[in-house]
């Protein structure tokens, strides 16, 4: 018997008894009477929330082409302080002056065997009002070097690390070519850095329409879906060595900040990168020769999929106008009436690649309800105990240039009052997605069960532990059902809670909803108010839902009597990522057997060409088992130091709240590294940062998890050792809370 979603939650609260009505009150961080009050506020804050006026702000924000350094993007700023000062804010905009690189030459063309010219144009449509405005950003990546190359043309797939060693395997080389990849299976950042570490000299990114496209389903506008011209543009720094202005690393770009020159940024790329349309691209690849592509490779396209190099050869030529511009922070402020120097941090950013009505400006214009809906509790007498700061950040799309500026500006400052940094972006239909710092899981799963899905009726916490639940396999879901928890994701980059976490140290959290608005819009020009209420969130109702969430979450944090941190899920989740990395170890160590004893009973040899010559592969060094008894005894004393804090929490006498708080709130800076990670010491965060070849994926233990999979044993080693000494530092700093030392 088939059994539908809903009639699966139904089944699900039963058998664990969840009765939303029983729930107590309490909330956790506040004693009873605190608790009373902080459930009035919570409810004259929801009271105050429009999704009508959340929708009339999208359209508003989103009229215009608003990218970092147009005079649009300074309206949409001015705009923005405008709305919070209306709503009782104290507001201003801090100015920092960034690197930007706008394209003045394209041209992509195909010169053998025969002629095509890319259009790289996406056309304007008549159900779509703002696709035919005149100052849009034209189709390009951001960070792409100046170039004029012509070559033979390889395709590589999804252009990652295995993709080169599968081409290594055919006997193909990329060097001195240009390779053209599709878009999907990481971050697009890192498909040119891996082609230019392979020796291409040029890289092209196409949207394929079996990942983006008709083969998802119908296409813009008659669907959701990419249509043959649509072209994702954005940023590929590498941004996985440091985000920002690449001329300031480290400091703030204020305008006499001293910059060094572009050749020296570590994270620009050395090769001319283009995004293109799968109109452009079917050109290009059906001109390939060479052998036919292995059946993972082929995409949807009516064309066979071939890798090269041979018959296609082609032109790309790009300039860039490298130019200084100023980004706009529009920073909003109700001081604390309690704690005025403990901040509560919350973001989204505001510039857009075009109109970006989805991207950024459906999860501001949720921030901008909660800053209006705070405004009027203060108005009506509420006074937060600690400051609230909300800011709109510009400079995002670009590689989170606003945010990074202001983090790296005001970092000292930030290390001592921030007690967290509450993040959006893009929101839209569907799951509540929240990641960020663990020892917030509590919290975040407490606002969870207090906010209602609009579409089901049910708590966002219940509809999204229903799915966790329902998507598990079979031997997974008694634990699940045990557990009954919402467990947050590890953030990696993307977005402007980096430099805040993985930096400065400083407890974060992404939130926002999606998973049922799929669509092709995504950094073009039909990322659109148009687009946005048909596919995205009809009726702004999710936009409501991030508000009740990111607002709550900002209110309890900023009201709380205790803060509401429990170190004894990090702990847990530590613990998880630990055992994770000894499993890998020993699959390296197996995988690595079983490959030298292919090699040496020589199979190999039976499935090669007989008409090719073989070289039979060398044996390869074996993989050593590590030693990781410093980090379980850390992990160890991780456990105690967490399970005795909670205890002392409880309790913890009147003089003591003030020290702990702020005791509580610096803890995860005890996880920083001071020398930062191997090769990218910008990033210090012992557990989270995104990977050196994901991008905006995370990898968790970054140092020792890289250096296995990069097979340097004696780093990772190292590495080991390292993470130790942080969660050590960690345990011992928080056995000291409360001790009134």
């Amino acid at each position: 018997m088939k059994l539908n979603f809903t009639k699966f939650l139904v089944l699900l609260l039963l058998i664990t008894g969840y009765n939303a009505n029983a729930q107590s009150k309490l909330i956790n961080g506040f004693n009873a009477t605190s608790a009373r009050k902080q459930n009035d506020i919570e409810t004259q804050f929801d009271h105050q929330l429009s999704s009508e006026h959340i929708g009339q702000t999208i359209k508003q924000l989103s009229a215009r082409p608003h990218e970092l350094g147009s005079a649009n993007g300074k309206a949409v700023a001015q705009s923005i302080l405008s709305s919070f000062k209306s709503y009782g804010w104290d507001a201003k905009i801090e100015t920092y002056h960034v690197l930007f690189p706008t394209p003045k030459t394209r041209v992509l063309e195909l010169t053998y065997p025969t002629g095509y010219t890319a259009l790289l144009k996406e056309p304007a449509l008549k159900e779509d009002a703002t696709s035919g405005q005149e100052d849009q950003l034209p189709t390009y990546n951001a960070w792409s070097a100046d170039g004029d190359v012509s070559a033979e043309l390889v395709y590589v797939n999804f252009g990652l690390p295995d993709d080169y060693e599968k081409l290594d395997k055919l006997g193909i080389s990329v060097k001195g070519k240009i390779v053209i990849a599709r878009y999907g299976h990481s971050w697009r950042g890192i498909k040119p850095k891996v082609a230019q570490e392979h020796g291409a000299i040029g890289c092209i990114i196409y949207s394929d329409p079996k990942e983006d496209g008709y083969y998802q389903g119908d296409v813009y506008p008659k669907g959701a879906f990419k249509n043959e011209y649509g072209v994702q543009r954005g940023s590929v720094m590498d941004m996985v060595i440091y985000p920002g202005d690449p001329l300031t690393p480290n400091i703030g770009a204020t305008q006499k900040a001293a910059r060094i020159d572009r050749s020296e940024a570590k994270n620009l790329l050395k090769i001319p990168v283009l995004p293109i349309s799968y109109h452009d691209a079917q050109p290009l690849l059906a001109a390939i020769d060479g052998p036919v592509a292995p059946d993972e490779w082929r995409g949807a396209l009516p064309i066979t999929y071939h890798i090269g190099p041979g018959n296609a050869k082609v032109h790309l030529k790009l300039e860039f106008n490298w130019n200084i511009v100023p980004a706009y922070d529009v920073v909003a402020t109700i001081k604390g009436s309690q704690y005025p120097d403990e901040w509560i941090v919350r973001g989204n950013h505001h510039d857009a690649w075009v109109n970006g009505a989805g991207d950024p400006i459906s999860g501001l214009a949720a921030e901008l309800e909660e800053a209006k809906a705070i405004g009027v509790l203060v108005k009506n007498g509420y006074k937060p105990k600690r400051t609230l700061k909300y800011i709109a950040w510009d400079g995002e799309e670009p590689s989170l240039l606003g945010s990074t500026e202001w983090a790296e500006d005001h970092g000292a400052e930030l290390q001592q009052k921030a007690v967290a940094y509450i993040n959006s972006d893009g929101n839209g239909r569907g799951f509540l997605e929240a990641g960020g710092s663990h020892a917030l899981t509590t919290l975040v799963n407490e606002v969870a069960k207090e906010v209602i899905d609009p579409q089901t009726k049910v708590s966002v916490y219940e509809r999204k532990w229903a799915s966790i639940v329902a998507k598990a396999p079979l031997k997974d879901r008694k634990e699940l059902l045990s557990k009954n928890e919402i467990s947050i994701e590890a953030l990696g980059t993307g977005s402007d809670y980096s430099a805040f976490l993985q930096h400065l140290g400083v407890p974060s959290l992404n939130l926002g909803f999606g998973g049922e608005d799929a669509g092709g819009e995504y950094h073009s020009i039909y990322d659109s108010y148009d687009d946005y209420t048909r596919f995205k969130d009809p009726g702004f109702s999710y936009g409501v839902a991030l508000s009740q969430t990111a607002g709550r979450v900002a209110l309890r944090l900023a009201d709380a009597d205790v803060l509401p941190f429990d170190f004894r899920t990090l702990n847990k989740t530590i613990d998880t990522y630990v055992k994770e990395l000894i499993t890998l170890n020993s699959q390296l160590s197996e995988n690595r057997a079983a490959e030298n004893q292919l090699i040496k009973e020589n199979i190999y040899k039976l499935v090669q060409d007989p008409q090719k010559p073989y070289k039979a592969p060398e044996q390869k060094e074996e993989v050593p088992k590590l030693d990781f008894a410093a980090l379980q005894s850390s992990l160890t004393a991780l456990a105690t130091a967490s399970n005795n804090l909670a205890e002392k929490l409880k309790n913890l006498p009147a003089h003591q709240v003030d020290a702990a708080n702020k005791a509580l709130y610096r803890a995860e800076q005890q996880l920083l590294l001071p020398n930062g990670l191997p090769r990218r010491q910008w990033y210090k965060h012992t557990l989270y940062a995104p990977g050196f070849y994901t991008g905006y994926g995370v990898k968790t233990l970054p140092g020792i998890r890289e250096a296995l999979e990069q097979g340097n044993w004696q780093e990772a080693q190292a590495q080991i050792i390292a993470a130790s000494g942080s969660i050590a530092k960690l345990a011992a700093y928080l056995q000291q809370i409360g001790t009134g030392s």
